[in-house]
């Protein structure tokens, strides 16, 4: 399997547009071939890949050295105001891990919910417990997985970079999906090198020194307005400083895992992966 203490690891999430069939096993097939090092498994819509099949997957995986990580699904709500479709978003998080450990999969995202009529304080709050729950849960059956609590584009979904990072050194076992794009849109700046560095030194300080060496991040363009993320586009046509950030990442000795969410996914993993590869044999 391939490290993450080899650099960045670049892959897309999901099935690459130009993969012959929709299957995952194709997809990692694909991603061999294309060169990328890495898929995130996308159950966003539900965790429906049976066990059989995960189990295929991850050992395809491990002979053509692709790393694996799992998005939770899209309808997680850790703070909805009904208990119901609260302990739902838990036994969805608890889904998804199950089937990242068949997978061989070590890293589950998922976003954390919605500030709705709450404080963001409260939001915090109610969205901790939830989190604690799962991670115990998880404990108890001895799964692996390790959650990732992503950084959001909504300026009405819990995800900011502080609340994710706080929320990080507070809960143990907890680490951080870092969504550049989220985090340009959200505070309409943040895109420029000194930025980027800003941002992973932050990182690095809240969570410590080895936390650069072991990151998940997503990227892709983005449209956005007074309300944070509208929808994603493709690097070249969004106003985003790709080339400063890929150069702060370099600069810091980031290491894990790169996934684009770019409408053209493979064609921007395939740009950033070169861009981060030039840099590498400058330095």
């Amino acid at each position: 399997m391939t490290s993450a203490s080899k650099g960045l690891l670049f892959g897309t999430a999901g099935v690459p547009l130009s993969t012959p069939g929709t299957s995952t096993l194709a997809a990692i097939e694909h991603i061999k071939k294309l060169g990328l090092d890495c898929l995130e498994v996308e159950f966003v819509k539900g965790v429906n890949m049976g066990s059989d099949t995960a189990r295929a997957v991850k050992e395809r995986a491990a002979a053509l050295g692709i790393r694996l990580s799992v998005h939770a699904p899209y309808y997680v709500n850790l703070n909805s105001p009904e208990q119901g479709k609260r302990l739902s978003s838990q036994e969805r998080l608890i889904a998804s891990a199950r089937m990242a450990e068949h997978l061989g999969a070590k890293d589950v995202v998922f976003h954390g919910g919605y500030y709705g009529h709450d404080t963001p304080e409260k939001t915090y709050e109610t969205i901790k417990k939830g989190i604690k729950e799962v991670i115990s849960t998880l404990k108890a059956g001895k799964n692996t997985a390790v959650l990732r609590l992503e950084t959001m584009g909504k300026k009405s979904q819990f995800g900011s970079l502080d609340e994710v990072l706080f929320m990080c050194r507070e809960v143990e076992g907890l680490l951080p999906c870092l969504d550049f794009s989220h985090i340009h849109a959200r505070e309409g700046g943040a895109n420029s090198y000194r930025h980027f560095l800003r941002i992973l030194r932050k990182v690095e300080k809240k969570l410590g020194k080895d936390s650069l060496a072991n990151v998940h991040i997503h990227i892709s363009g983005v449209h956005y307005g007074l309300k944070g993320e509208v929808k994603h586009l493709d690097l070249k046509e969004s106003d985003f400083h790709y080339e400063d950030w890929v150069q702060a990442l370099r600069d810091v000795g980031a290491a894990g895992m790169v996934i684009c969410e770019s409408p053209n996914l493979e064609t921007d993993a395939i740009m950033l992966k070169n861009l981060y590869q030039s840099y590498k044999l400058k330095g």
